[in-house]
């Protein structure tokens, strides 16, 4: 069931880059170690692909908007296991675990076209 329109996805994606990169430092994990690196590496990564997406408020559009969903779902799943897989569970968990859950439900639940294509191909007004 895919009803989050594209033009909220991006503006969810651009949050969400904003607050993995910033999470570490507001939540007192920001201690140079995995758990940190790799909550920021993906943060880095959302933002970078949500630049590059096709999709209604990126710079470029190169990066189909399925293979973006799926990439989202890929990262979400890298969250979700990262503190057991790099060994920081014993620290810092549910950080990881929460932001990894929300960013599979949005790569699953969000449309998988453009909502202007859809609308132009619908004949409604863009």
């Amino acid at each position: 069931m895919r009803f989050i329109p594209s033009r909220v996805h991006a503006i969810l994606d651009y949050g969400a880059g904003l607050v993995l990169i910033a999470l570490p430092y507001l939540l007192g994990f920001a201690d140079g170690t995995a758990a940190q690196y790799v909550m920021q590496a993906v943060g880095a990564a959302l933002l970078l692909m949500s630049l590059c997406t096709d999709y209604e408020l990126s710079a470029v559009k190169l990066v189909p908007l399925p293979v973006h969903l799926g990439a989202d779902v890929a990262a979400g799943l890298l969250l979700v296991v990262s503190p057991w897989l790099f060994g920081f569970a014993d620290r810092v968990t549910w950080p990881h675990v929460l932001m990894g859950v929300l960013e599979i439900g949005a790569g699953l639940t969000t449309r998988a076209a453009r909502d202007d294509r859809i609308a132009t191909s619908t004949g409604a007004a863009a």
